[in-house]
């Protein structure tokens, strides 16, 4: 497509930003449905925050920006308003500018559950174990306790971190059978890693697989390779193992819906 004065940009903002897919695939749609748009990357450290929201607000060709680690909790802040996911999650991965005023929307969940039930791993009545509780795990957990699991487990490095979010999931799904887990999660029908840890080989597992049987499946939310070191290690237990890349498929129409990208006719 050629980009003019009229083009509509969207942007993703990361730091790092070389290792995200989220530009590729949007523009992808973008130039399958004739829209006359593109997305950029925008690599903005964590102290440039800030300046970046009240900077886009007086850009009029700026359709909205999409934000990933390690910038989706503190986006909420930034933000006028929130959807009720973003609000639930306090997290923000999505967010719209129309008129001004910045609405953060979060899609991490609900891309991710639909891509677990896009694959026959549908959470409902099973029992979940999630290590992580960043941006990408809360939105995960608020998206799987929707989905009517039979028990939901959580981890987080920061104990205090993962008490403090049950008690509120708990609040939000009082007849959800909520509680903390440990690196070592007991047997299980789906594992999931919703830390940051796989993006590189040497990262180590976020979680142990000792206790888990054959047939479980192990889910990654790290969606720039299919390959982790924890998906690796779940296929040679024989494990059932799930890339991220079924969370950004996921997430894309919805992300896409969020900021006003019109659907083909």
């Amino acid at each position: 497509m050629e980009i003019t004065g009229s083009t509509t940009v969207f942007a993703i903002a990361a730091d790092p930003i070389a290792h995200v897919k989220t530009p590729q695939r949007l523009n992808a749609l973008l130039r399958e449905r004739g829209a006359d748009a593109v997305m950029v990357p925008f690599h903005v450290p964590p102290d440039a925050l800030p300046g970046l929201f009240a900077g886009i607000r007086g850009l009029a060709n700026l359709g909205g920006i999409v934000v990933t680690v390690p910038h989706k909790e503190n986006a909420t802040a930034l933000c006028d308003a929130l959807t009720p996911s973003a609000r639930l999650s306090g997290a923000v991965n999505a967010v719209r500018l129309k008129d001004g005023m910045l609405t953060g929307g979060n899609f991490d969940g609900l891309g991710f559950v639909a891509g677990l039930r896009g694959q026959g791993h549908d959470p409902a009545g099973r029992h979940v174990y999630l290590a992580g509780l960043g941006g990408a795990g809360k939105a995960i957990a608020c998206a799987i306790a929707d989905a009517a699991p039979a028990s939901l487990r959580l981890y987080n490095r920061s104990a205090g971190k993962a008490a403090s979010f049950a008690e509120h999931l708990a609040r939000q799904y009082p007849g959800l059978a909520i509680s903390l887990a440990s690196a070592c999660p007991e047997p299980c029908d789906i594992a999931i890693n919703a830390t940051s840890l796989g993006l590189n080989d040497t990262d180590p597992l976020p979680f142990q697989l000792d206790a888990l049987a054959a047939g479980t499946v192990v889910a990654d939310a790290v969606m720039s390779r299919v390959d982790t070191p924890l998906l690796r290690a779940a296929a040679e237990r024989g494990c059932r193992t799930h890339p991220g890349l079924y969370m950004l498929e996921g997430q894309i129409a919805e992300i896409a819906r969020f900021l006003g990208i019109q659907e083909p006719r």
